[in-house]
């Protein structure tokens, strides 16, 4: 899998999962490219999720809920990720 198809599944996953007004899926892979621990095949990612439904619950929460949606991505593709709710 590539960045831009695991983004694609990203985005379409929370979409059809979570109430929002806007996603951003960025590539943050090149934090992580010289760690000892970097696999080519899994990505760093960033989200940035626009959404007065999940900015209403608290972090742990949202990020409980993002975690499950994403479970066989994190499993398989990422290796690292950043949520930002706004």
């Amino acid at each position: 899998m590539n960045i831009n198809q695991l983004r694609e599944i990203v985005k379409n996953k929370l979409i059809k999962n979570i109430v929002c007004d806007n996603i951003e899926v960025e590539d943050k892979t090149f934090l992580h490219k010289n760690h000892s621990s970097h696999d080519k095949n899994k990505f760093h990612i960033k989200l940035i999720i626009t959404s007065s439904d999940m900015k209403k619950k608290n972090k742990i929460q949202s990020t409980k809920e993002i975690y499950k949606i994403l479970e066989e991505e994190l499993k398989k593709n990422i290796h690292s990720i950043q949520i930002l709710i706004n």
